[in-house]
Parts: structure tokens; C-alpha cells; sequence
């Protein structure tokens, strides 16, 4: 019997509505079909402005999708997060996926550790886990520890994205979406992330994500899809 996708997009669309343009809808996504399975890291290619980063946005049920389904395995059930009530898609999100964005989002004045370790928290880790999760992951992504204490705000880019990576990686969900992780780092820590993820695929989790430096694409790509093929459809 074959092993059901992680997440399966079936013929999903997606335009924006410029209403400082009179109301012009802009497509951006026509057709996409894809799927990831355990293990995978399938990376979406193509030019910026294709639609990568959308696609992952309407995964993660930050953007609405117009068209078409996005089935996202929970348990033994398929949950279509187009179609699904908020609060389903909050269930999703504590159980199911976790999201790396370019962009860390944090509450003032909270420490690094603390940040992480809530995020550990809230995927099902025990505090005492949480917390010596968060401390190995933040040792690996090379973060000092006279920094942990202090709120990410105060970090550099390539800091703040570290935190921001450990956040996402800390929980065992099944699921990862990663948009452009590695862009604000260096070499160094770059080879960290491609270990992380292979760790994770080794794990059985799956991850669907965008990758612009062309070495970390090749390091961890189970394949590439080329979301161009998807803007094509909008001619169609």
C-alpha cells in the first residue's frame, strides 16, 4: 500500500486583487500539482515573483487559495487546509507543520532560548525537553550563549535568522516549509542548516521549500519543481 503524501496541492490557484489599480486582478498561480512524501525535500524553482513563496503561504494557511485543494496529512485523515475552519488550521499548525520564513516575529523584550523553547513547548516538547532542545539547537546554529537571554530584536540579521530557524526545526512535525532559510547566513552556518535538514528527512519529516544559493539547493533537493510550469497554466 503506498504511503499517503505529507501535503498534495491539486490544481491550486491564486491571484491578487490590486485595489490601489481600480481593482485589477493579478494571477500568480494557475494549476499547481504537487506533493511531498516522508523524507523529501522538494524544492520549487523559477524566477522571483513565480510564486514560490505564495504557494508555501497558502500551505501554511496564511494566504487564501482560490482554486483547487491543498490536502494536508493529520493522522490517518487528509485535511483540506482551502477549505478548512481557522481553527483547524491552528491544529494543523501545533501538530502538523512548522514554517521558516526570511523574517523573525518575536514579543519584545523575550529572550533567544526562550523564544525556541516555546515554540518546543507548543509542538508537544515537555519544558525540561523544550529547553535542552533549544540549547543544542542554538549551539549547532553557533548562536553564543551570552546572547540566549537576550531578545532577538537586538540581534543582527543573520542572528535573528538563526533563532528563527531553531523556532521552526525545534518540534517533531512531520511537516516543513522553509522559504529562503539560509539567505541572511553565512558558510559556516549555511552546511549547519543542510545537516538540520537532512537530520530531518532522515527523520521520515517532509519539507517543501525554497532555496535561492544554489549550493544548499543541491545538498538537500530531492527534486526540484519549477513553479514557472504553473504560471504557464495562467495562459492556458
Amino acid at each position: 500500500m503506498t504511503t499517503p503524501p505529507l501535503i498534495a496541492f491539486e490544481d491550486v490557484g491564486k491571484s491578487f486583487t490590486l485595489h490601489l489599480r481600480g481593482g485589477a486582478v493579478l494571477p500568480v498561480i494557475a494549476g499547481a500539482t504537487l506533493a511531498v512524501h516522508p523524507g523529501e525535500c522538494v524544492v520549487l524553482g523559477g524566477a522571483s515573483g513565480s510564486g514560490k513563496s505564495s504557494l508555501l503561504k497558502m500551505a501554511y494557511g496564511n494566504y487564501r487559495c482560490e482554486r483547487g485543494a491543498i490536502r494536508m496529512r493529520d493522522g490517518e485523515r487528509m485535511v483540506d487546509v482551502a477549505r478548512a475552519e481557522p481553527r483547524e488550521i491552528l491544529a494543523l499548525r501545533r501538530r502538523v507543520v512548522s514554517y521558516v520564513s526570511q523574517f523573525l516575529r518575536v514579543i519584545p523584550r523575550v529572550g533567544a532560548r526562550a523564544v525556541v523553547e516555546a515554540a518546543g513547548i507548543e509542538g508537544g516538547l515537555a519544558p525540561d525537553a523544550a529547553r535542552v532542545r533549544a540549547a543544542d539547537l542554538l549551539t549547532r546554529l553557533n548562536l553564543p550563549e551570552r546572547l540566549w537571554e537576550l531578545p532577538p530584536a537586538t540581534f543582527s540579521g543573520g542572528e535573528q535568522q538563526r533563532v528563527n530557524i531553531a523556532r521552526g526545526l525545534i518540534a517533531e512535525r512531520p511537516l516543513l516549509l522553509m522559504d529562503e532559510p539560509t539567505a541572511s547566513l553565512d558558510a559556516r552556518n549555511r552546511a549547519v542548516v543542510v545537516a538540520l535538514i537532512r537530520e530531518k528527512q532522515a527523520a521520515g519529516a517532509g519539507i517543501l521549500g525554497i532555496f535561492h544559493d544554489a549550493d544548499v539547493r543541491e545538498a538537500v533537493a530531492s527534486r526540484v519543481v519549477d513553479v514557472a510550469a504553473f504560471r504557464g497554466a495562467l495562459a492556458a
